[in-house]
């Protein structure tokens, strides 16, 4: 279904956040690489996040990013399709579309 991403990597993800990360992925042109996804409740607790969160709502991803080069492109490839709620990580960069929460927003 998506040209980018296998089945196996997009269990519990919401469609329209698989669309967006083809089509960022598209524009990038190098690979995505998910290192997180969907989570549950309890491994959200048991890390000290809230057990509610975007990624327990499949609505996050973590993409896996070691250097600036990958980094500027996947950068470029969220904003070009709308991503507005982007975690800029030392080791990743988070990507969600929850609407119940603060847009435009980027933070590290």
């Amino acid at each position: 279904m998506f040209k980018y991403f296998k089945d196996s990597e997009i269990v519990g993800l919401d469609i329209g956040l698989v669309k967006m990360l083809d089509q960022a992925r598209e524009i990038a042109g190098i690979p995505f690489i998910i290192t997180s996804g969907l989570r549950s409740a309890e491994y959200e607790a048991e890390n000290g996040r809230i057990p509610n969160g975007v990624h327990t709502r499949g609505l996050a991803v973590d993409l896996r990013c070691r250097d600036s080069r990958s980094r500027f492109l996947i950068l470029k490839g969220l904003f070009a399709v709308g991503f507005a709620r982007i975690g800029d990580e030392v080791d990743h960069i988070h990507a969600d579309i929850a609407t119940d929460l603060d847009v435009n927003v980027v933070w590290r």
